[in-house]
């Protein structure tokens, strides 16, 4: 067998899941590294909440297993659940009690934290200034960040987190996202889980994207974005020099839109680019990178779109 790499936190070897007929999930082969903040992208009803169910251990696979902290789950999950913290969908608090004692009730139930603790967990998610208050009077992005907050209780390595920012308003899910990125830029390990490509984005190292319960790819997403990467070039005479880069090696295509002409080629080939345009004696006026979106390679990779449900 070969020898476990550290450094994967979380990894999931074929693990499938079935609901009589209905194939929830197809032998998803994931690897989340330490220290990276992964996003696990796909519509509604892809299968991302059967997958993070699957690696709590709140419902047994069909198919495949779990490793976490090169620990096979089906043996050790209490080990690495240990080394976890978890936010999920419908987090659940007492109202009639403050965020403090809500995060103090927790930790007891848990095994006991430290008053410490719960403070750096308060502090942590931004929470100080109202953590004397009743839950009940808490906004959702408010109670989102107290999730976060119980599931930092104990310290963990990794954070699994399914929709985080699902009914923010557009300045919470920026103070969630903000937030994340901290976790992340404290070497915290994160998976999260989201439909929203522009959070993705914003907020990860790495994306793997799965459509109906398959994994489409996966890769840094700075990676997966430049796949599609172009450069942008308006010239002295654009009918001109679309003629010339076609004629080029290795050029993917050339197309007019509007005033410039955008080229299929990588970065690297801007300088060779001008300097036959100059021997033309077509000059540039402007030249600039092109990079696509995510939610343009999403839409790319999942050829005919998505579906929600």
């Amino acid at each position: 067998m070969p020898v476990a790499d550290p450094d994967v936190v979380l990894r999931t070897i074929r693990l499938t899941k079935r609901y009589g007929k209905r194939l929830a999930l197809a032998d998803l082969d994931l690897e989340v590294r330490r220290g990276r903040v992964q996003g696990f992208l796909g519509p509604n009803g892809a299968g991302k909440t059967t997958c993070i169910s699957l690696i709590l251990g709140l419902i047994t696979p069909t198919e495949g297993h779990v490793e976490m902290f090169t620990l096979d789950t089906r043996a050790h999950l209490s080990s690495a659940l240990r080394r976890t913290g978890a936010v999920l969908e419908g987090s659940a608090f007492y109202p009639h009690l403050s965020a403090r004692d809500n995060l103090r009730v927790l930790g007891a139930l848990s095994g006991g934290v430290e008053a410490r603790r719960i403070e750096e967990a308060i502090s942590l998610v931004g929470l100080q200034a109202r953590a004397r208050d009743k839950v009940r009077g808490y906004s959702l992005g408010m109670t989102q960040r107290l999730a976060l907050a119980a599931a930092l209780l104990h310290g963990p390595e990794l954070l699994i987190l399914d929709e985080p920012t699902n009914g923010l308003d557009p300045a919470g899910m920026r103070e969630f996202r903000g937030l994340i990125r901290e976790l992340g830029a404290s070497g915290k390990t994160v998976f999260v889980s989201s439909h929203l490509l522009n959070e993705v984005e914003q907020m990860c190292d790495d994306v793997a994207i799965i459509k109906e319960g398959r994994l489409i790819t996966q890769g840094p997403v700075a990676s997966l974005v430049r796949r599609g990467e172009a450069l942008e070039i308006t010239t002295t005479d654009n009918e001109r020099a679309q003629a010339v880069i076609r004629a080029l090696d290795g050029v993917g295509g050339v197309t007019r839109e509007r005033d410039s002409l955008v080229v299929e080629v990588p970065r690297e080939r801007a300088a060779e680019i001008s300097r036959a345009l100059a021997e033309e004696r077509i000059y540039l006026w402007e030249l600039k990178p092109r990079e696509s979106t995510l939610e343009e390679f999403f839409l790319e990779v999942t050829a005919e779109g998505t579906s929600g449900g």
